[in-house]
């Protein structure tokens, strides 16, 4: 389950990145990587990074600290 966890943080900082240079520079980082923002690629990366958000909300309000 750790891995799963790791792979959905990596995620959301990939899509917390790309949502910044969105906003200062109006640039689709994913979108230009895979073919533009409608490809099925862009699409495929944009739905992985919203799944990763919500399976992250859990770790919101749990008082497990991690220890490693």
């Amino acid at each position: 389950m750790q891995t799963f966890y790791k792979i959905c943080i990596f995620l959301m900082i990939v899509g917390g990145i790309n949502w910044g240079l969105i906003g200062l520079f109006q640039f689709d980082f994913v979108g230009w990587l895979l073919g533009g923002s409608a490809s099925v690629w862009s699409r495929i990366v944009f739905t992985l990074v919203g799944a990763a958000a919500i399976c992250g909300i859990p770790t919101l309000f749990s008082e497990q600290v991690s220890e490693e």
